[in-house]
């Protein structure tokens, strides 16, 4: 059997830009186009970028009960998401530790969608939901284009009546090219853009016109990957792949905290009751180590895994890094020792082609204020 079993229609799309479909989260996937990824990395930073993201997993959770269920399961208390709004959410199992982050969208009153990743959620919320009023469906027809960049909505304005006035982690029941669609502004990038939640049968119509049409306007089609350097300047987790379930500690199994990943804002005010929520907030203060960035000398961007030192002691692990083209600026997303994880600590990167000087440096590089992907009108 195959490690895919999940299917993009746009999947000869991807071959014919020169991707092999490598596989993520159970479906064939674009990692690699036959092109520069800074061609793609700058596109989004300054015009937009299209990518297929349809690897996320959509559930859909209807019933009496699904408000109730996505409260036990979730960090976020669900009461204060109406219809037309999402918000980030993480999950963690009993030891308190992230299992899974997701975004939960409210459709309807008792109709809801939660979008994860490569984590644990779609069985977190099985397990949930034993005993209870609510219809779990899994949906791989549902498609997810990502119009990311400046001029994303000047695109979709066009088409969209309404797609200026649509705020931050909402989304709208609408058309676009005659085909029906969910838009919801929201993305990985760090840059004001939409989703398009689309069916299979009319991901491809879509996926084509916007890039044709688009084309004047430097709209470009942009492999998968191409996200690892928009995160690490934006701080964007991705699970595992800044988790010790890949870089696992000496003495313990995996699982780390949200203090440790700096995703504790994900938890609402005062909200109990959900799982792990006594030893999460019991687990405060006793951080093994800290989410920070590391900010290098010179152009060499971090290896994958490039162990972290400080006066010659191992301090950490880099798990995402990159060269910026636009900024000039190698940087990265680290693992740090506590006591490493703050501003201006000299480090050194040790890279197999040799060292590197390197600061630590506090996350997000780019717009920490969140300007670009909140910006109005």
């Amino acid at each position: 059997m195959t490690a895919s079993w999940r299917f993009s229609t746009l999947a000869d799309r991807h071959r014919a830009l020169g991707s092999k479909l490598e596989d993520w989260s159970g479906m064939g996937t674009a990692w690699t186009y036959d092109k520069d990824a800074d061609e793609e990395y700058v596109a989004i930073r300054t015009k937009a970028g299209l990518m297929d993201v349809s690897g996320l997993k959509k559930v859909h959770i209807t019933g009496p009960h699904a408000a109730h269920l996505i409260d036990l399961v979730t960090t976020r208390d669900v009461e204060k998401i109406y219809p037309g709004k999402s918000a980030y959410a993480c999950m963690l199992n009993e030891a308190g530790k992230f299992t899974d982050d997701c975004i939960i969208y409210r459709i309807s009153p008792n109709s809801w969608m939660v979008v994860h990743g490569s984590g644990t959620g779609h069985e977190e919320l099985q397990r949930a939901s034993v005993g209870r009023d609510v219809s779990l469906r899994f949906d791989d027809n549902l498609h997810d284009l990502s119009l990311q960049g400046p001029t994303a909505v000047d695109y979709l304005a066009k088409h969209v009546p309404g797609i200026r006035d649509l705020n931050y982690f909402h989304h709208m029941q609408t058309q676009l090219f005659g085909l029906p669609v969910m838009i919801s502004r929201t993305g990985y990038t760090g840059e004001r853009g939409y989703e398009i939640f689309c069916r299979g049968q009319d991901a491809g119509t879509i996926w084509d016109r916007i890039l044709d049409e688009g084309k004047s306007a430097g709209i470009i089609p942009c492999r998968f990957t191409t996200l690892d350097m928009l995160r690490v300047e934006s701080y964007l987790l991705f699970y595992p792949y800044d988790n010790s379930q890949k870089y696992p500690f000496d003495n313990e199994g995996p699982g780390d905290t949200l203090w440790e990943l700096g995703l504790d804002f994900t938890v609402s005010p005062g909200k109990t009751g959900f799982r792990g929520a006594e030893e999460h907030y019991r687990l405060k203060g006793k951080e093994r180590f800290k989410i920070y960035g590391v900010l290098l000398d010179g152009k060499e961007p971090a290896d994958e895994g490039a162990p972290v030192y400080r006066d010659g002691k191992k301090v950490g692990v880099v798990t995402c890094a990159m060269y910026s083209p636009l900024v000039k600026k190698s940087m990265g997303i680290a693992r740090l020792d506590v006591d490493c994880a703050i501003k201006d600590t000299k480090l050194e990167i040790r890279n197999k082609s040799g060292s590197i000087k390197a600061t630590a440096q506090p996350l997000p590089f780019d717009d920490p204020k969140k300007t670009k992907r909140t910006a109005k009108g």
